[in-house]
């Protein structure tokens, strides 16, 4: 998938320098691996999360002039993230054909190279000429490790004529696996305040079934085994939630007993 570099088509394209020192100089890789090492703590949007990703991908990569984070989840891509315009219209145009460098790059977890897309190119065809319209010479996108049913990778584009080199790529899919270990992270935290919820839930709903397990053996004189059955026989009876059921057999007693 290689092409032999050739001189692209020329355009201007504004892109922003987020990610990168003040002085527009690119990070150290160290200094963006750290930060992704704190971005999960708290309760940052993965959106957000997400973000900054790109950005860093796009201060610490050389050569990287437009980045994107592709997920995919339940088989449905989208793009989560990008530093321009351009890459989030050409990974678009990948999701509506089904496939394309960042979905493959996203599923496999591998490395797909575009390197001229002026040039005759076999695999993906379609893609590189769109990007070859839109000024865009070459991509990469690496595939990121992802959590259970969440597949990712990142997308790198550039329009000048002279493709990422092999120490800018090694430094992509270093940073892919840091940039995975935050997102896994973060899907880890919101997986265990999602847990806590519903714990809580269930917790509050466990207490109101004993509460009207109570007040069913008090008024029928049967036991709580009795008491549960009864619920139970209301609930399948009535189509309802057995909690439901049950927090309105409290909130008559309480209303009874005032």
């Amino acid at each position: 998938m290689n092409a032999t570099p050739s001189p692209g088509p020329s355009g201007t394209h504004e892109h922003s320098g987020a990610g990168r020192s003040r002085d527009g100089a690119l990070l150290e890789p160290q200094q963006a691996y750290a930060e992704l090492g704190h971005l999960v703590v708290g309760e940052t949007p993965l959106g957000e999360v997400l973000t900054r990703v790109a950005e860093l991908a796009k201060g610490c990569v050389p050569g990287a002039e437009e980045v994107s984070v592709t997920l995919l989840e339940d088989d449905k891509p989208r793009s989560a993230a990008f530093t321009g315009r351009l890459a989030a219209t050409l990974d678009e145009r990948q999701y509506g054909a089904g496939f394309g460098p960042c979905i493959d790059a996203a599923t496999g977890g591998q490395v797909v190279r575009v390197d001229d897309t002026s040039a005759a190119e076999q695999t993906y065809p379609d893609f590189a000429a769109i990007a070859a319209r839109e000024g865009v010479h070459s991509s990469v996108s690496v595939g990121m490790p992802m959590p259970q049913r969440l597949l990712g990778g990142i997308n790198v584009y550039k329009f000048d004529a002279v493709p990422l080199d092999a120490d800018a790529v090694e430094l992509l899919q270093i940073f892919a696996g840091y940039a995975a270990i935050a997102v896994a992270n973060h899907a880890l935290y919101a997986s265990a305040v999602a847990l806590s919820g519903n714990l809580q839930i269930a917790m509050q709903s466990r207490a109101v079934i004993e509460q009207a397990k109570g007040v069913l053996v008090a008024s029928l004189h049967c036991t709580p085994d009795e008491a549960f059955a009864h619920l139970a026989r209301q609930s399948q009876h009535a189509n309802r939630k057995l909690r439901d059921i049950a927090a309105e057999i409290v909130e008559r007693a309480a209303a009874s007993g005032r």
